[in-house]
């Protein structure tokens, strides 16, 4: 598969971080070269996670435990609000040196099967990368990415690489209309400059109407600890009209059994919030959390 990797910015519809008002999404956007990040770096980075794993023998540990060690390579990476939305057309934006919220998870994801089949080839984590991107797992344009983290889920639930468990751990439910894009278009460089776009995210967000979606309430955060693992995803559920989710990150177990968050944080870098409850109090309309878990590893045909 032949796909074009760039480097780009974008402000996510549901990746803004959890102190960002609504009101600052509308700020101006730094341009980034797609020298800034070099593919011949990413892919020295990517051998070498790879490598290690490998030759401590934690390929052979739970996916979780997978996922977790592979966050931790990259803590002190650079927070990079967007990275996706630089070009005109839709390319495959691949970064291991600089993140958002969601670049990350999707990374650190990607990652991790690399190395639970033990696959050390790049391409196949590039690839990997678009399945979780994109609706039904390949890039079609920018109305193909999967912009809110619900039909994040959703899609990629559908194919087998996630569930979400919110609903057994306890989540209550809510109802909400998604149409955050639309409502702050001029938030949205693709949007702004393409009525096709505009009216292909309005036909998607019209297909997320009424959406309801599970979500474990801030203050009883800490009583599902002893059911979460390490490496479960996490979303923060918003007040925010017409948004479900402001940041995503993925739960880092201590070695002293507490849970913590490992994120890339637009406070600055990838880093590792002590408490998983305390941090989601100190976020700006958040609600709670919803909590994803990834499946069964299935070989890359």
């Amino acid at each position: 598969m032949n796909k074009l990797v760039t480097v780009t910015l974008v402000i996510l519809s549901w990746g803004m971080g959890e102190n960002i008002a609504v009101s600052q999404v509308s700020e101006p956007l730094v341009i980034h070269s797609p020298q800034e990040i070099s593919d011949t770096e990413d892919r020295k980075i990517f051998q070498k996670i790879i490598t290690d794993a490998q030759e401590s023998g934690k390929d052979s540990y739970s996916l979780g435990e997978i996922i977790q060690g592979v966050a931790t390579k990259f803590l002190g990476a650079k927070y990079q609000a967007g990275l996706l939305d630089q070009s005109p057309n839709e390319r495959l934006v691949i970064s291991l040196q600089k993140f958002d919220c969601l670049l990350f998870v999707e990374t650190v994801l990607a990652i991790a099967r690399n190395i639970a089949l033990q696959d050390n080839n790049y391409d196949n984590f590039t690839h990997r990368v678009e399945q979780y991107r994109y609706s039904n797992g390949e890039m079609n344009g920018y109305c193909s990415r999967l912009h809110y983290f619900s039909d994040w889920i959703r899609d990629n639930q559908a194919r087998g690489n996630v569930a979400d468990i919110t609903d057994k751990l306890g989540g209550i439910t809510i109802t909400k209309q998604l149409n955050f894009m639309t409502t702050h278009r001029g938030s949205y460089p693709q949007l702004v400059n393409s009525e096709t776009n505009y009216q292909c995210i309005a036909a998607m967000e019209a297909s997320l109407k009424e959406l309801a979606f599970n979500y474990i309430p801030t203050p009883q955060i800490r009583n599902i600890y002893s059911q979460l693992q390490p490496g479960d995803i996490i979303a923060v559920a918003t007040s925010i009209p017409g948004l479900d989710v402001t940041h995503t990150g993925i739960v880092y177990r201590h070695s002293n059994g507490s849970l913590g968050l490992i994120h890339a944080s637009p406070g600055g870098q990838v880093v590792i919030a002590s408490d998983l409850q305390n941090y989601v109090l100190k976020v700006r309309n958040a609600i709670g959390i919803v909590v994803v878990r990834s499946q069964n590893i299935k070989p890359t045909n």
